[in-house]
């Protein structure tokens, strides 16, 4: 437990997008190396679709496999 709620973070999760995270944070990736980021809001990426992983680029709304109609030309 912390002792003053400046330290604690807000973290907001959604079923299919980013965690949003009041900011600004430092994250600790898998290697060990730290990003961070001094924005009042910033959201993380859950799908590891992200050009910008950690950061979301929104890249969770595109379909893995564009639909094309087929409109016959």
């Amino acid at each position: 437990m912390y002792d003053s709620d400046e330290r604690r973070r807000r973290i907001v999760a959604q079923r299919t997008g980013p965690l949003l995270i009041e900011g600004p944070v430092e994250v600790t990736l898998d290697d060990g190396t730290t990003v961070s980021s001094d924005r009042f809001c910033v959201a993380l990426c859950t799908c590891r679709r992200s050009r910008t992983y950690p950061w979301c680029d929104t890249s969770h709304r595109n379909p893995e496999h564009p639909r094309h109609p087929h409109d016959g030309t």
